[in-house]
C-alpha cells in the first residue's frame, strides 16, 4: 500500500499555520527570558559594586584666590558720531573721491560739486566791493573839501550835511559788499566736500554726475566714527548702587565685549557714563562703555555680550562649579559637596556659595583651603562611600600626582587644565572662556 501525496511532503510543509505560531511564540519567550536574566545579573553586579567597591571619581582641591564680580548684559555697538554728509549748495556732482568702506580722517576730501557758478558769483561780489570802495574814498575826499570851504563860509552847511550822509551810505554799502564776498567764498568752499569726522564711509547714496541739492534726504554718504566706539547696554537697577559706589570711589570699571555666542572676546574697554533715569518699563538703566576698537572688531549696531567687572574679591576659598551638588541628602534641600577624607571616603558637606565667575565659584562658608572635593562622579555617591582617587587609578602613577598641582591659569582656549587622572587645583585664576554672572 503506497503512501498518499501528503505523506510524501516534508514535515515543515505539513505543519499547519497554528503550529508555526506556537513555535514562534516559544522561541520569542526563550529570548525574552534570556534577556531578563542577563539584565538582572548586570544590575546585581552594579549594585554589588556600589555597595562594596570604590567609585572612581575626579577631585579638586579648594584653594584661596581672587574672584571677579561680573555683571552680564546685552549691548549694542553705538558709534559716538554718525554723520550724513550732505551738500550745502546746489550743483552737479563732478567727482566722488572716496571708496565705499574706506576709513577717512576729519577734513579728508570726499566729493566735488561744480564750482564754476560759485567762482563767478565770488568775482562779481569782489568787483562790487572794489567799486564801492572807490566811491567811498571819493566821497570822503569831497567831504573834507566841503568842510574846509564851509569853515571859510563859502558853501552852505546843507551841502556839507548831504555829503556826510553820502559817506555813511557808501560805508554801509561797503559792509554789504564785504558780506556778499564772504558768502560767495563760503559757497565756493562748500563745493569741496570733506569728512566732518574720523570714521568709515558707507555706501554712496548718489552717483557722480547727478544734480544734488541741500534738500536731498539721503545725502551723499554716511560717515560713522568707529575709533573709539561705544557700547550701550542696560543694567538692572538693583545693580546700580554697587556700580555707583565704585565709580564715586574713583575706580575705572573694566568692560569686556564678547561675540553673540559668548565664546570669543572681541574687545576690552571701560565704563564711560550712565544715563540719568531708570526705565520704569524694564527696571534698568542704560550704561555706555568706551572701546578703542583699534582692530575694528566692533561694528556699528553690532549685538554683543557685555561683562562689566564691578569688583574683585580677594582671598576667597574657590572650587570648581562642577563640585557643587544640590539636593536633600539629610532630608532638607541644601547645597553641598562631597568632601573626600584621608581614608578615601566621602561625606556630605553643606556649603554656602558666594560669587561665581566662569567655571569657578567662591565658597562663603563650609570649606577651607586644602579641602578635597569630588568634581565628577558625584551622582553615584552617598555619604560614607569609598572612592578611588586619581593617583590610585591603575596606570596613573606619578603623572597624576604631578598634574594635580598644575596651575589652572595655564590652560588654553579659556578652559581650566586638568592633571592626569582628573585632579584640579583652583588656587589660580583660570581665564573664563565665557564668564558667567555672579
Amino acid at each position: 500500500m503506497s503512501d498518499g501525496p501528503e505523506s510524501s511532503r516534508p514535515v515543515w510543509r505539513r505543519m499547519s499555520s497554528r503550529g508555526w505560531l506556537v513555535v514562534i511564540a516559544i522561541v520569542a519567550l526563550v529570548v525574552v527570558i534570556a534577556l531578563v536574566i542577563r539584565h538582572g545579573r548586570a544590575l546585581d553586579a552594579a549594585a554589588q559594586f556600589g555597595r562594596g567597591g570604590p567609585m572612581a571619581v575626579a577631585v579638586a582641591t579648594a584653594a584661596t584666590g581672587d574672584i571677579d564680580i561680573r555683571l552680564p548684559a546685552l549691548g549694542t555697538v553705538t558709534p559716538l558720531a554718525t554723520v550724513t554728509v550732505k551738500t550745502q549748495i546746489s550743483g552737479q556732482l563732478q567727482q566722488i573721491a572716496f571708496k565705499e568702506g574706506q576709513l577717512v580722517k576729519r577734513g579728508e576730501f570726499l566729493a566735488q560739486i561744480d564750482p564754476r557758478p560759485y567762482q563767478a558769483a565770488l568775482e562779481q561780489a569782489q568787483g562790487n566791493l572794489q567799486r564801492d570802495t572807490a566811491l567811498l574814498a571819493n566821497a570822503r575826499v569831497d567831504l573834507k573839501r566841503y568842510q574846509d570851504l564851509g569853515a571859510q563860509g563859502q558853501i552852505a552847511e546843507q551841502q556839507i550835511a548831504t555829503q556826510k550822509a553820502l559817506v555813511l551810505q557808501l560805508e554801509g554799502t561797503l559792509v554789504t559788499d564785504q558780506g556778499q564776498v564772504r558768502n560767495a567764498q563760503i559757497n565756493l568752499q562748500y563745493t569741496h566736500i570733506v569728512s566732518p569726522v574720523d570714521g568709515r564711509v558707507g555706501l554712496r547714496q548718489v552717483d557722480q554726475g547727478n544734480y544734488v541739492t541741500p534738500g536731498d534726504a539721503n545725502g551723499i554718504v554716511v560717515v560713522t566714527e568707529l575709533q573709539p566706539v561705544s557700547v550701550i547696554f542696560p543694567l538692572p537697577e538693583d545693580k546700580l548702587p554697587g556700580v555707583q559706589k565704585r565709580v564715586h570711589d574713583g575706580a575705572t570699571l573694566a568692560v569686556e565685549a564678547w561675540d553673540k555666542g559668548n565664546t570669543a572676546k572681541l574687545a576690552d574697554g571701560t565704563l564711560s557714563s550712565m544715563d540719568n533715569v531708570i526705565d520704569p518699563a524694564t527696571g534698568t538703566i542704560k550704561m555706555r562703555a568706551l572701546f578703542a576698537n583699534e582692530d575694528g572688531a566692533l561694528f556699528a549696531n553690532q549685538f554683543v555680550n557685555i561683562q562689566l567687572l564691578q569688583d574683585v574679591l580677594k582671598n576667597q576659598v574657590i572650587i570648581p562649579i562642577a563640585a557643587v551638588q544640590h539636593g536633600a541628602p539629610g532630608g532638607s534641600n541644601s547645597t553641598f559637596v562631597y568632601l573626600v577624607g584621608s581614608d578615601s571616603t566621602v561625606s556630605v558637606h553643606p556649603i554656602v556659595l558666594g560669587v561665581a565667575d566662569g567655571e569657578r565659584v567662591a565658597v562663603s562658608s563650609g570649606l577651607k583651603a586644602g579641602d578635597v572635593v569630588v568634581t565628577e562622579g558625584g551622582d553615584r555617591l552617598r555619604d560614607g562611600a569609598t572612592v578611588m582617587l586619581p593617583q590610585n587609578t591603575p596606570g596613573a602613577g606619578a603623572a597624576a600626582g604631578a598634574g594635580a598641582n598644575a596651575p589652572a591659569g595655564g590652560a588654553a582656549n579659556g578652559k581650566h587644565r586638568r592633571g592626569a587622572g582628573g585632579k584640579h587645583n583652583w588656587g589660580g585664576k583660570p581665564p573664563s572662556g565665557a564668564p558667567a554672572a555672579s
